[in-house]
């Protein structure tokens, strides 16, 4: 539980010091959430249980969190230079993140449904918070959209869990999968009802089409440092909880497997077109984040044993490449709306660090190599080919190409001289310490990973962990 309660801590000590200055409650809030990553580097291989197994410590469960670390903390350090810009500079900021982080955690470390539903609330309502923080009439818009539509499918999710229940009369991950391998189980059509409400109440988490449509507007109108957040550490928990509940309490009831496979292939297509025609870059990235959510949806098409370790690849160089790209924009956007494509243009010959942090994480979002989105494509790609999803294989293959077009355009026009054009005459922006920082972390870790991908991947590369992550223990 140390993970959870250090993070706990931190959110409750941001809360009472609304008095401070918020840069102190920031400092504050990253030691508690390197504490918490620590300690989770000192639960490693003990698949630790608490609760009669209600919390489970396992190597995946410890990686999920660890990925979420990683994208807080991206999030604060870019956070102390770019919330004084838009009057966002006080500790609520810090107290809600913290609290999102403690719901993601418990997603991570869920043994049961319930707990796994306490953390999503946590998460959710937190979240809820954070997209109206700025005070303006669109971040308003915003957070109205994603509270509304996040409690439908909040409740979606809540009425499968239910009708879970009534099939299986377990709440636990291990006696909904005792229950379903038993020979003589015969609430099979409820048992689907069940699972499939819980695939539409996560997709609305995860943004899978058609459960995506909040997620344009919100990650549009929100503070792109909040924005940076909700697409990337959001995401993670989301699909950290999917793989529980999908790889873990259904191992041999995968009837849901043809509408996931359905739902992803969609996702692909909308989120890939949808990109393709945006000409402001930030509702791009927001569609960019559908379209990977169709990516990382292979990998729970795949085994656990091999689309888990693929998952936390992917995850992890998402994180990376995505936060970078919009510590970028909240640097050289004017206002929180975000910048048009053609204000790209000649922003090399202004700002040459700047162009090139956000040339490597384009390329890496594009699955260039040798960037760490390439190695997280090929591995997912790997991963549901060899469980026989050829089909669904080539078509997120066919959709990558669709991406290298949106993403490399905006790549290209940073490079072309700016003469004639109204980007010619945008000053140069100064970099923070801090964000300076934070792209630093982001860069470094995709190059990285991208050559050495073997850091992370072998870690988790071992199916007997996935076999306890999974709660299918022979």
């Amino acid at each position: 539980m140390l993970p959870i309660l250090i993070v706990l801590a931190g959110a409750l000590v941001a809360t009472v010091a609304f008095r401070t200055q918020r840069r102190v409650v920031a400092v504050i809030a990253i030691v508690a959430l390197l504490l918490s990553g620590f300690s989770m580097l000192t639960l490693w291989g003990a698949n630790a249980t608490a609760f009669g197994g209600s919390l489970r410590a396992d190597n995946p469960a410890l990686g999920f969190g660890l990925v979420v670390i990683v994208g807080a903390v991206v999030t604060l350090l870019a956070s102390m230079d770019q919330l004084p810009r838009v009057r966002m500079n006080f500790p609520e900021f810090d107290a809600m993140l913290l609290y999102a982080v403690t719901g993601m955690l418990l997603i991570a470390f869920a043994g049961d449904l319930i707990v796994l539903l306490i953390g999503l609330e946590i998460m959710s309502l937190a979240g809820y918070v954070m997209a109206t923080l700025y005070g303006s009439r669109r971040s308003e818009e915003s957070g109205m959209k994603y509270f509304l539509l996040g409690s439908v499918g909040s409740a979606i999710l809540i009425y499968g869990i239910a009708l879970t229940f009534g099939a299986t009369g377990s709440l636990s991950l291990a006696g909904i999968r005792e229950a379903v391998s038993a020979q003589n189980f015969a609430n099979t059509p409820l048992l689907i009802a069940g699972a499939l409400m819980m695939l539409a109440g996560f997709g609305f988490k995860v943004a899978l089409v058609p459960f995506h449509q909040w997620t344009p507007d919100v990650y549009h109108g929100a503070p792109t440092v909040v924005t940076l957040f909700l697409s990337t550490v959001v995401k993670v928990a989301a699909f950290a909880g999917l793989l529980r509940v999908f790889g873990g309490a259904f191992p041999v009831e995968r009837a849901w497997e043809g509408v996931a496979e359905v739902l992803v292939a969609l996702t692909l297509i909308v989120g890939n077109t949808a990109a393709l025609v945006q000409r402001n870059f930030k509702r791009l990235l927001a569609y960019s984040a559908v379209a990977h959510t169709g990516f990382l949806g292979l990998a729970l098409l795949a085994e656990p044993a091999r689309g888990g370790a693929a998952l936390v690849f992917y995850l992890l160089a998402y994180t990376l490449m995505t936060a970078g790209a919009l510590a970028v924009l909240a640097l050289i956007q004017p206002d929180e709306g975000g910048v048009e494509n053609a204000d790209l243009r000649g922003l090399y010959y202004r700002q040459p660090g700047l162009a090139l942090a956000l040339a490597a994480c384009l390329a890496s979002l594009a699955g260039l190599p040798p960037f760490a989105g390439f190695f997280g494509k090929y591995l997912v790609f790997q991963a549901a080919f060899q469980a026989g999803h050829v089909g669904i294989t080539v078509l997120a293959a066919m959709t990558s190409v669709v991406a290298l077009v949106y993403y490399l355009r905006p790549a290209a026009l940073m490079f072309m001289p700016a003469e004639g054009s109204a980007a010619a005459v945008r000053p140069a922006v100064r970099v923070g310490t801090f964000t300076g920082v934070a792209l630093g972390v982001c860069v470094v870790g995709i190059v990285l990973l991208g050559v050495l991908p073997g850091l992370v991947y072998n870690v988790f590369d071992a199916p007997a962990q996935w076999v306890l992550a999974s709660l299918a223990a022979k």
